[in-house]
């Protein structure tokens, strides 16, 4: 049975203990160890690795999709990662969509499950204000990874001059006291930094961020490879804030 079949047969039984035996006898030993070292503090992973987990969500969410989420179970990493590659993946409006992912926002527990579930959420391309009013309260909500989810959708979506100063806004509101939301903030200024230079150096000079978030910010530009020299040493000297 090629891979296409097996991935189809995983959901067509719409057994969802059948479903988790799948995975569990996809899992790795070796990739389990691997990747526990890069979410820390997740239990429960089984070792499945993304490129099968996107194959199976991809055909689950071109059947019934609605009873697989109705019966979805958090049990394990990779059953809270594939609920977040099923919604990704299904083809359905802008309201149903963010309905979904309203319900599954409160279940990302990790960087990893919150960086790949929007890196899926495409739809949100073509329906932008809807998507940016949707992201707002995310931005002031209190859970790291609520907060990270944000920054991550507006890093992934809403890069764009339309916006730049609106999301330059919301991280000065935001609460900023967990790693994650950090680093996400880091790393959405410095894909800023590449697009919007004249615009991003503005706020780096004027900015409230915390000395963590800001030089982190700083060396992420400095590390791109889509940053001149020139303007790497500009970044050497502002860290000496």
């Amino acid at each position: 049975m090629n891979e296409k079949n097996w991935c189809k047969e995983i959901w067509q039984k719409e057994d969802y203990a059948e479903l988790v035996q799948t995975l569990q006898h996809l899992a790795e030993d070796g990739y389990r160890n691997f990747h526990a070292n890069l979410v820390p503090g997740v239990e429960d992973i089984l070792g499945v690795r993304l490129p099968i987990l996107k194959k199976i969500a991809k055909e689950i969410a071109k059947g019934n999709y609605r009873s697989y989420l109705a019966l979805a179970q958090s049990n394990h990493y990779e059953e809270i990662m594939l609920q977040g590659l099923v919604i990704g993946f299904i083809k359905t409006d802008i309201d149903t969509m963010l309905a979904l992912v309203a319900d599954f926002v409160p279940k990302i527990h990790c960087w990893s499950v919150c960086d790949s579930f929007a890196s899926g959420l495409h739809l949100i391309k073509k329906h932008k204000e809807k998507g940016y009013a949707f992201l707002q309260p995310y931005a002031f909500a209190e859970e790291e990874y609520e907060i990270r989810f944000a920054f991550v959708m507006l890093m992934d979506y809403f890069m764009e001059e339309a916006y730049l100063q609106r999301i330059f806004a919301l991280i000065e509101q935001a609460k900023k006291e967990t790693y994650y939301v950090k680093m996400a903030i880091a790393w959405l200024l410095s894909v800023a930094y590449i697009k919007f230079p004249g615009e991003t150096l503005v706020y780096l000079q004027k900015n409230t961020l915390d000395d963590f978030t800001y030089r982190k910010a700083l060396q992420k530009i400095i590390e791109s490879n889509r940053v001149s020299d020139e303007d790497k040493n500009m970044m050497r000297q502002m860290k000496k804030r």
